[in-house]
């Protein structure tokens, strides 16, 4: 099925453009709860069991929604139930779904989350119709969405050759891109550095993308120069609940960010709730650095953590102390 819709449509439900577009991945999670990890072979009994909403470049997007900017979604669900409630969790949580389109050529993306009594998590995930997103999807969209926002987030959880078209159509107009090289995927390629405004990996992602092995945050930084040198702009490394460290062109010199201590529950969508944070506050509060943008995204995450769920963390505005917001 074509992305491609009347713009009428579109503006009567959506009366707002969108600033912030994201590009990747539409998954239903389902989640057990342990108090630890299965060994192999071996089977748990769970404390709880919990279906919700997820993939990386859809969490997202609703987290910049909920902290209150218009927001849109390119994406691929299949023709069935989880693919239907996720457009319809697009539309509860005030996010454009237009050119999130249904295929039924594979199931909607799928993943099965393990979360133990520390709040760390383990998850498998399977693509689905994420893998169904194409690079025609991507130019239909160019005209009457992608080159109109302030920000593109793009994931990995596309294929090599959207990730690298919907890059070069947002650099042909001026369209900032905001990248996560997640989940961990060897086929996306390196011509995606040098049109790369901002590039956020994890300690994990740092090490498939660098070969350096990231476990102090000297070893971060080290990581850091050697993607600014493969042509990134920027480079956001972030270290879970120690915070993140960034460097840029403009300011080479690596430096490291800590984050606020909290009391875990759900470490799920942590990540998500950064990135999310960060693609708002750079597009709505120009004003600020991006070291204040990193430190206003790490409390932003720190909220989420102290809750249950993926999307089902995220905080709204009104639940985020309106000092962050100034």
């Amino acid at each position: 099925m074509k992305l491609k819709v009347l713009a009428e449509r579109r503006m009567a439900q959506f009366p707002e453009a969108p600033v912030i577009v994201a590009i990747g991945g539409c998954v239903r999670d389902l989640m057990s709860y342990s108090e630890r990890f299965p060994k192999p072979g071996e089977t748990l009994i769970g404390t709880n069991f919990v279906k919700g909403y997820g993939g990386k470049a859809a969490n997202q997007c609703i987290m910049a929604s909920r902290l209150g900017t218009s927001t849109a979604m390119i994406g691929k669900v299949g023709d069935d139930d989880f693919g239907h409630q996720s457009k319809e969790n697009f539309k509860q949580n005030n996010v454009n779904a237009e050119y999130v389109g249904i295929t039924k050529d594979a199931a909607t993306s799928v993943a099965q989350i393990t979360v133990v009594k520390d709040g760390q998590n383990s998850i498998v995930y399977i693509p689905g119709a994420n893998d169904c997103l194409t690079v025609e999807d991507i130019r239909s969209a160019e005209n009457d969405l992608i080159k109109k926002v302030k920000l593109m987030i793009l994931t990995y959880e596309s294929i090599s050759e959207v990730i690298l078209e919907a890059l070069k159509i947002a650099k042909q107009h001026g369209v900032r891109t905001l990248v996560n090289a997640a989940p961990v995927n060897p086929g996306v390629s390196e011509e995606i550095y040098p049109l790369c405004d901002v590039l956020c990996v994890n300690e994990v992602e740092a090490e498939v993308e660098t070969g350096l092995c990231v476990e102090s945050i000297e070893q971060a930084k080290s990581a850091t120069q050697m993607l600014l040198k493969r042509g990134c702009f920027s480079v956001i490394l972030t270290l879970g609940p120690r915070g993140a460290v960034f460097a840029s062109e403009e300011q080479p010199q690596a430096i490291y960010i800590p984050a606020k201590q909290v009391t875990a529950v759900d470490t799920t969508g942590a990540g998500d709730a950064f990135l999310g944070a960060l693609a708002y506050f750079m597009t709505q509060h120009s004003s600020l650095t991006m070291k204040e943008c990193i430190e206003r995204s790490c409390e932003v995450a720190a909220i989420s953590v102290q809750n249950l769920g993926t999307q089902k963390s995220f905080p709204w505005r009104k639940d985020i102390p309106a000092e962050l917001f100034s």
